[in-house]
Order: C-alpha cells, then structure tokens, then sequence
C-alpha cells in the first residue's frame, strides 16, 4: 500500500505553511492539489505564496505548481497523472510525500482512486490532516488576504494575461479572481463593485469546500482529522507526527 500524508481546508487556512512546514520536520515534498496553481503566470490570484515553501533558509521542494500554459484546459485525469508521477520521484528519493490544497475533486481522485476510461489507479492510504477555521475568522482572512493580493498587483497580473493572448472568456472560466477583475478589465464592473463582488465568490467558494470535505467523511467513508489552526504550530505537527506513526505501523 502506498502511504501519503494529506493536507486540506478551505481557502486562507493557512495550508500551505503548515505542509511546508510539515515537509521540513519530516523529510518530505510537497504535491499541490490545486486545480489553479498548475498554470503559469497565474500567481497572485491563485495564491501561491511561493515564500511559504522556504523555512528556516531551506527550499522545500514542490509538485504539479506551474506545469500548465495559461489559457489551456487541465483536468483531474491530466493531475492524476502528474500526481503520480510526483508521487514516484518523492518516494524514489526516500521522502514523504505531502498531497495539499483545497481542490477537493483531485484529492479524492487519489484517495478513492477514480478511475478514467477503465484505467486503473494505484490505491493509497493516506493520512488526511484538515485544518479547521471558525467561520468568523475564515471570512476575517479572506477580506485581508483579497485587499493584500489587489494591493500586490492582481489587477495587473490578470491585464498581463489578457495582453499575452490569453482569451477573455477562458479568464473568466477560471473563476473567482480572474473572473471578476477580468469583467472589470473589460468596463462590465466598476472597480469597488468587483471588490464587493469576488470578496463574496470566495466566502461562497470556502463554504463549498467546506461541504465537500464533509461529504467525503459523511458519504464517502473517508476519516478527516481535524486539526484548529489556533494550535500553535508546534503542537500541530507533534500531533501530526503521532498520527503518521500510527499510520505506518
């Protein structure tokens, strides 16, 4: 059985820290499971804090982040395919591999193995590790993590986009940041109507995370332990630490 740890939550969790942070206590790499984060030149809006993954001065390495031309199509079957790959050079280097994100589909594509035109997949038995935010302080950081990322540039990340030939409406199917500073690139919104408008998409979109997770341990048999991000991070990864040797024993 192939053993993996996982590290999920709903957006501006702080889930990327915390695996990096994981990767570096415990030897390990890290495959993003975010259905964004593939494509380049997506960076401010999808989030990818790329700082997140130095500690202490070490580069922890990081999977399936920039692997995609914007403007294309990717999909669960094409991550899977990459997930694997990235699983087999982890493992092939004696390291623990750390599957992280939000994208619940493709995290459970691994976890329950889906299978694609009668192709089989690999099964894994994986640690599931949530982080669990009050709703309150959820929304508190989304609100300050959308105002930091305006003021960082996104408005001028996604008009670069657009002038590199990267098409409009294909913007606009990513969603969220790209759909709505996108509308307001094109004159469809003003500038704080955008603001009102995405910083609810994401509340919306962390609520919909949420209740997938909640379908995979209700309906789908597939245990969570959840973790407050209010632990301190030491205690978290002590924790962590201990359910991993349960899991390999």
């Amino acid at each position: 059985m192939n053993n993996l740890l996982t590290i999920l939550g709903p957006t501006a969790c702080g889930k990327t820290a915390f695996a990096a942070r994981l990767a570096y206590d415990m030897n390990g790499e890290i495959i993003s499971a975010d259905s964004r984060q593939v494509y380049r030149g997506m960076d401010i809006g999808t989030g990818k804090d790329l700082a997140d993954y130095c500690i202490d001065g070490k580069e922890i390495p990081y999977h399936l982040i920039d692997i995609a031309e914007a403007g294309t199509r990717y999909n669960v079957y094409e991550w899977q395919q990459g997930f694997l790959d990235a699983y087999g050079m982890i493992t092939g280097r004696g390291r623990l591999p750390i599957l992280c994100g939000g994208t619940g589909m493709y995290i459970e594509s691994v976890i329950k193995g889906y299978e694609f035109d009668g192709r089989a997949f690999p099964e894994f038995q994986s640690l599931i590790i949530g982080l669990d935010i009050s709703r309150d302080a959820r929304r508190e950081k989304i609100s300050r993590r959308l105002r930091a990322r305006l003021d960082e540039g996104m408005v001028d990340e996604v008009r670069g986009l657009i002038v590199q030939g990267v098409p409009a409406e294909r913007l606009i199917r990513y969603g969220l940041e790209y759909k709505y500073v996108t509308l307001y690139l094109l004159g469809q919104l003003k500038y704080d109507e955008m603001v009102s408008l995405l910083e609810i998409a994401i509340h919306q979109f962390a609520k919909r995370q949420m209740t997938w997770f909640r379908g995979m341990e209700e309906r789908r048999g597939i245990q969570i332990h959840w973790l407050d991000v209010e632990m301190p991070i030491e205690e978290r990864v002590q924790k962590v630490k201990e359910l991993w040797q349960k899991q390999i024993a």
